[in-house]
């Protein structure tokens, strides 16, 4: 990721400002406030704004006048009963507001998640940076032989370096060519003034999905914790799953106690189904239970085994 030296003191500035308040803040999180963290080649994930945290949680659930006197002990054990017990409107009563710079194809998958606000750079207005995602060797596979969806073995060698070579040259090329159709400079001064040049919105077209754009993105923390159940877990795409695992750990420095319990009881959690359970009785009972006589598919055999099997 690289920032060019007047955004980095519009950074500077905005950390240099200081606000009176009388609504509570996370120092935790204020250091961390407008400073961007790296995600892939090109992208980042910076915390713009915040309403709430951890203490906000526990008033709206008891719809008290303050902040309470209670021990922080049983504020703690409120929060892990609404995120076990699933009572969720208490945490929407905070809020996070991200400035997010990702590729276009991260993009249109993140955007699936339809309870955020989200306003997104405009190609049409503005010229988009010359900066797209290349993905690192290691991240470099096959199409997964079971999973439609899903990577297999990374390619290796000289397969690699070309597909690598043909993400680049394919993306360089068509940079080139939109730079082209539009005939202007970033100030909007016409390269070759004998030309017009192509309208923005028309000439962004060109652009690869590769290419990089921006948002801001503001969400309650329960929408927030959707999301990251999703995108922060396992088997979500690595590209959207790097930028989640960047919000986790901002969510930890804002709301550490609510974070603890998503943890525990979403994130490194299982459902299981009511069949699913039967059949757990029946093992902890001593009954040899096989799929056959399970009650359950093939699938659904093969996910209990997966979560019953030790990391």
């Amino acid at each position: 990721m690289s920032l060019t030296e007047a955004q980095r003191g519009e950074i500077a500035a905005q950390r240099a400002e200081t606000t009176p308040t009388h609504r509570p803040t996370v120092p935790a999180l204020e250091t961390l406030l407008f400073e961007p963290s790296p995600v892939l080649d090109h992208g980042f994930v910076r915390v713009i704004d915040y309403m709430g945290d951890d203490a906000a949680v526990v008033q709206a659930a008891r719809v008290s006048y303050g902040r309470g006197t209670r021990r922080v002990s049983e504020d703690a054990g409120l929060i892990r009963y609404l995120m076990r017990h699933r009572h969720t409107t208490p945490f929407e009563m905070c809020e996070i507001k991200y400035h997010v710079k990702l590729p276009i194809f991260v993009a249109r998958q993140w955007i699936r998640h339809r309870t955020a606000n989200v306003n997104e750079y405009s190609a049409r207005y503005s010229i988009l940076d010359r900066e797209f995602y290349l993905p690192a060797p290691e991240h470099l596979a096959a199409q997964s032989s079971v999973n439609r969806q899903g990577r297999g073995a990374v390619l290796e060698g000289g397969e690699a370096a070309h597909v690598l070579d043909l993400l680049r040259e394919d993306a360089t090329r068509c940079y080139d060519h939109y730079a082209e159709m539009l005939n202007e400079d970033a100030t909007g001064a016409a390269l070759d003034p004998s030309r017009q040049g192509l309208a923005r919105e028309l000439a962004r077209m060109n652009l690869t999905l590769s290419t990089y754009t921006q948002w801001y993105w503001k969400i309650d923390l329960y929408n927030l914790f959707h999301f990251l159940s999703l995108r922060a877990d396992a088997h979500a795409q690595y590209e959207i799953r790097a930028y989640a695992e960047a919000m986790l750990g901002t969510v930890a420095a804002w709301v550490p106690v609510a974070h603890q319990a998503f943890l525990d009881y979403r994130l490194g959690a299982v459902t299981l189904s009511a069949q699913m359970l039967k059949v757990v009785r029946r093992m902890l009972a001593g009954e040899s239970v096989e799929q056959a006589n399970s009650g359950l598919n093939r699938r659904e055999w093969a996910e209990l085994m997966a979560a019953l099997t030790p990391n």
